[in-house]
């Protein structure tokens, strides 16, 4: 019994094997992030923007009636299995039924880039088990398990670009965003619990409400339709002006000199990139494609000529464009 790609999903990886189905477990990027303040029990109150991006990870299912839970992950043979979040979100759906299943994960986001590659990794685990072991969960209910598992592990349910606030779990639905992504990936991974523990970190930033982020999103619908560079939100390169900030950056980034490099690098060429979550990836949104494009092949035209960076950061750079939906999001009610 293997699980099917819904139609009309374009399948964006090579099968691992013959009649394995592959399903998508996209990144996601936090288009602002705020820390607003700080638990008594010590987790942090947020407020951000999760915007679904088209880099994913795919992920195979086969039924088994054995009771068995098998994960198998061939770029990252030697991660325990009970450190995996796939492995966990398996096992707490399964509950001691006679369930099992064997799961195959091939990466392509990068671990530790704050790009939500294991949360979303748990979610698709959770909508696709709910379907193969006929389980008829609720999307709030699914939302409430994958919460156990991780803060992130919600939105990637929910399905939907969201306004989030509390530990990033109270989700209301936003447009997604216009525009094309450039998307840089150093190699370095980034220790999202070491960020919040820095002593540095800004935990007071002043709230804002989801209908500030609306208007926000409204003024550059309206400055992409005329595309008027002497609009504020749309500089002349075509890069967007974000809104808001992310307060963990400078945080990051000054525990990671190789990402400071990065944003160096990049600010010293006009590019306000913005980091997503904690970091490592970085990215900056534009208009166009092609003018996104052309970023891109500056950047990549530098890096290849600049000693520096050449010497002391290794980094992907690639283009993005954003979902307005999870794939599997009509997967629930």
């Amino acid at each position: 019994m293997d699980l099917m790609i819904p139609q009309g999903m374009r399948r964006q990886h090579e099968q691992a094997d013959a009649g394995y189905c592959l399903l998508p477990a996209p990144a996601k990027i936090n288009l602002f992030l705020h820390v607003i303040g700080q638990r008594d029990d010590g987790y942090h109150r947020l407020q951000t923007v999760f915007q679904f991006i088209d880099l994913s990870d795919y992920l195979s299912f086969r039924y088994r009636d054995d009771g068995q839970i098998n994960v198998h992950l061939p770029q990252y043979p030697n991660l325990k299995t009970a450190d995996n979040l796939i492995y966990r979100a398996a096992q707490r759906l399964q509950a001691g039924s006679h369930h099992g299943v064997d799961i195959w994960c091939h990466k392509h986001i990068p671990m530790g880039g704050g790009l939500g590659g294991g949360s979303s990794n748990a979610a698709t685990t959770l909508i696709a088990l709910n379907k193969l072991w006929g389980l008829g969960l609720s999307r709030q209910k699914l939302q409430s398990i994958g919460l156990e598992l991780g803060a992130d592990v919600p939105i990637f349910i929910f399905g939907q670009p969201a306004f989030a606030e509390g530990l990033g779990e109270r989700l209301q639905p936003v447009p997604a965003v216009s525009g094309t992504l450039v998307l840089w990936l150093p190699d370095l991974s980034v220790a999202t619990a070491q960020v919040f523990a820095d002593p540095s970190l800004t935990r007071d930033s002043k709230e804002v409400n989801i209908f500030n982020f609306i208007d926000w999103h409204e003024s550059l619908q309206k400055a992409l339709s005329t595309f008027d560079v002497r609009d504020s939100l749309v500089g002349c390169d075509g890069q967007i002006i974000l809104f808001g900030h992310n307060d963990l950056q400078s945080v990051a980034a000054k525990q990671h000199p190789q990402l400071q490099l990065l944003l160096d690098s990049l600010q010293s060429h006009g590019v306000h990139a913005s980091v997503s979550g904690s970091g490592s990836s970085a990215f900056a949104l534009y208009a166009t494609a092609p003018l996104a494009n052309r970023q891109l092949e500056l950047f990549r035209a530098r890096i290849q000529f600049d000693t520096k960076a050449r010497d002391n950061l290794d980094v992907q750079s690639t283009l993005c464009h954003c979902l307005n939906a999870h794939p599997l999001y009509s997967w629930l009610d």
